[in-house]
């Protein structure tokens, strides 16, 4: 008998909760990142489980609904989706023992676009189990090699059985870059980009002219962003580029509305233009981004040029093909806009959808359509709005092609979706209800993270063919030459907490990685993008065995990547697999790590007593002198540079070249630096754990694009930079 499947039935409730656990992926033990073993406590999987419609109140129950999803999944003739791979290319097929070979098994395959194959289908046996008394033969059914990649329909027929299932046909592995090839890029928060013509937030036009920048100057093979998706812009607690209202369209405050068709036309716009001078000066000098105001600013503009758009009957088949392409996904997401901000018109305290009248809280209630069949424009407009960025950073994506990148644009994918926003409103039955997803206790956090959304629904992607999943991951591709996945993690396995409870009482829960996995190489190959995986925190071994398998690059810092006794590890021990960076927005610049900014500013923000300030600092100290130890073996510093942290209090110019050196000198075919460590700024974009205790996702450049060109400060930057790539074959 297969070991996977449970004996029923149990007469002992912990019996029955380990059998479930065990077969549903919630797991009874794990380590953490100081490898001390936890079992969680049978009420943590207890709630987990009955969070995943398996209840565990009772040993009958639960022992029923054990074998119902045993059944229905495990040993079922075939699953409702099938992911499989060219390297595998077989069917799964579950059917009573023995199976019976015959002419009547009939396969038909209807291929993504439209054409049929048909055959007669063999199979070879893989396993015969035994679950309560019957006989099981687990089987796999060979597809033609011949099989184009894609989404296809499967038909089968044994005997009097039929059965049809979504096929997804996936490659091997992502795309790759060549084994010898290096290369280097500039990460920058889009958002933070100062220019003497944008509004107040960096926009499509102030990147494609950074890329000019970065590519000219300084080298580089792309762009990397901060994951650009639609948020509320709101402060503090709806600008996190990482806790998305959605995270399939991207952020209106992105488009340059001067580059918007129609605009130098139109007189309307025009007039306010130039009444608005001061405004837009003042948007441009403010220290921090100042999200509503240039949210309310922008969309007084844009609507007037939707208004026009459709007024004056121009050319409309780009816009009516992407709202086909991109069909009820779209639609959703544009009547949950539309009815966000007619409620908040209507009611300045319906700040989320769970505020809203209960009507308007399922998105398929008769309200709900009632309202978009009497709001069209409205709805539309902010399809167009979407429709509009996305064309903007198209332009941006064949501008960086056009110059010579070999990348381009490299985007970011968040983990999270804010839990009041409209992934969640529109997409409520791909998320488990009754947990949420966070992080156990470490170095960082010792009481653990509790990150506040709920975790995907496995079965539901499985059942729906995945297909929200591809189109988040499609939707993040396009225009870009690279993909960063954050936590990668995710697709392996996640720290649920439940309800209720805090961030300690949680466990790990598995997920469908191969099935994920193969979708991303999917996606991947149609866009012709790399992918990056941040595997930062507790990994386990085959995690990033999997990912290198799938060509997903891996993701090395140098705060991180030590030596068993905490010292930091050598370039030649860094994989070649991978990309390397100094930091992320979460953690201090160069600048800031070397003079503690990031220590002080936890201070000052209380989120640290005074015993933990003193002991990151001691920390800190131990970590820089181990970090100039290191550079000093390297011969990375002169032979004449102090020794002792002592003598070097600021992150001096010899150190800056030494810490970049050794980034580029490691095997690693990615570098990427942030644009804050190449121009030595000191504070760092987010400060975990705060919200209104300090500027997060705000702050905005040391130097505007008109000054990368003309500052001579810049200039020595990017000439030590290009000096280090040249050294390294990064170029």
């Amino acid at each position: 008998m297969d070991s996977s499947l449970p004996t029923l039935p149990s007469a002992d409730l912990d019996d029955a909760i380990a059998q479930a656990a065990s077969l549903f992926g919630v797991q009874s033990v794990y380590w953490d990142i100081w490898g001390q073993e936890h079992r969680p406590e049978s009420a943590t999987q207890s709630a987990i489980l009955s969070a995943l419609d398996l209840p565990a109140t009772d040993p009958v129950t639960l022992d029923a609904a054990i074998r119902q999803r045993v059944l229905s999944s495990h040993l079922a003739f075939l699953s409702p989706t099938v992911v499989v791979s060219k390297d595998a290319p077989y069917v799964p097929l579950c059917v009573s023992h023995p199976f019976h070979e015959s002419p009547d098994n009939q396969w038909s395959l209807t291929l993504e676009n439209g054409s049929v194959l048909t055959g007669v289908y063999s199979v070879r046996e893989s396993a015969t189990v035994s679950f309560e008394g019957t006989k099981y033969d687990c089987l796999a059914l060979g597809l033609p090699t011949d099989l184009p990649l894609g989404y296809h329909q499967l038909s089968l027929i044994y005997g009097d059985r039929r059965a049809e299932a979504k096929l997804v046909y996936c490659p091997a592995a992502a795309p790759a870059l060549p084994a010898n090839q290096r290369i280097s890029g500039i990460a920058i928060s889009l958002y933070g980009l100062r220019s003497g013509r944008n509004w107040g937030v960096g926009d499509s036009t102030d990147l494609q002219n950074f890329a000019t920048w970065a590519h000219q100057n300084a080298g580089a093979s792309f762009v990397a962003l901060n994951p650009l998706h639609a948020i509320s812009n709101r402060l503090p607690y709806n600008a996190s580029p990482y806790l998305p209202n959605c995270s399939f369209y991207r952020n209106f405050l992105y488009i340059d509305v001067e580059r918007v068709p129609g605009f130098a036309e139109s007189r309307v716009c025009q007039a306010i233009f130039h009444a608005r001078v001061a405004e837009r000066e003042a948007l441009r000098q403010a220290p921090l981004v100042q999200y509503e105001v240039v949210a309310r600013l922008k969309l007084r503009f844009l609507k007037q040029l939707y208004r026009e758009f459709r007024l004056l009957q121009t050319d409309q088949a780009d816009f009516r093909a992407y709202l086909q392409a991109e069909g009820n996904l779209l639609r959703q997401y544009a009547v949950y806009c539309a009815i966000d901000e007619t409620l908040h018109k209507q009611n300045p305290e319906f700040w989320i959808w769970p505020d809203w009248p209960t009507d308007f809280q399922d998105p398929y209630s008769p309200t709900v359509q009632a309202f978009a069949a009497a709001h069209p424009r409205l709805v539309e407009f902010y399809s167009w709005l979407a429709w509009t960025v996305d064309a903007q950073l198209a332009d941006v994506q064949r501008h960086t092609k056009a110059i010579g990148m070999s990348i381009g644009l490299y985007h970011d994918l968040a983990l999270a979706t804010d839990c009041c926003g409209s992934d969640l409103w529109a997409h409520r039955p791909f998320y488990i209800h009754g947990c949420r997803v966070g992080a156990p206790p470490d170095g960082f956090s010792p009481q653990g993270q509790d990150w506040g959304f709920p975790p995907p629904n496995a079965l539901r992607h499985q059942q729906d063919g995945f297909q929200l999943f591809a189109a988040a991951i499609r939707n993040n591709c396009r225009h870009g030459g690279a993909l960063r996945m954050d936590h990668v993690m995710r697709f392996f396995r996640l720290y649920w907490i439940p309800e209720g409870q805090n961030a300690t009482a949680g466990t790990y829960v598995k997920e469908q990685w191969q099935e994920l996995l193969h979708i991303i190489a999917l996606e991947a190959h149609r866009a012709g993008v790399i992918i990056i995986g941040e595997d930062l925190g507790t990994v386990e071994d085959y995690v990033r065995q999997a990912l290198a398998q799938c060509n997903i690059l891996s993701y090395r810092l140098l705060y991180f990547e030590r030596g068993p006794n905490g010292s930091f590890k050598r370039p030649d021990e860094y994989p070649q697999l991978a990309i390397v960076s100094s930091t992320t927005h979460d953690l201090p610049t160069l600048a800031g790590f070397w003079t503690g900014r990031d220590i002080e500013s936890r201070r000052a923000a209380n989120l640290v007593d005074e015993a933990g300030y003193r002991a990151q600092w001691t920390s800190r100290e131990q970590d820089k002198q181990q970090l100039l130890t290191v550079l000093h073996e390297l011969q990375l510093l002169p032979s004449n540079y102090p020794d002792h942290i002592r003598h070097v209090p600021e992150l001096s110019g010899e150190l800056h070249n030494a810490v970049i050196g050794f980034l580029a000198a490691t095997p690693a075919q990615v570098l990427v630096l942030n644009q804050e460590d190449l121009t030595k700024e000191t504070e760092q974009q987010n400060l975990p754990g705060a919200t209104w205790q300090y500027p997060n996702w705000q702050r905005k450049m040391r130097y505007t694009i008109e000054e990368l060109y003309s500052d001579p400060r810049v200039d020595d930057f990017t000439s030590m930079y290009r000096a280090w790539l040249k050294r390294t074959g990064r170029v």
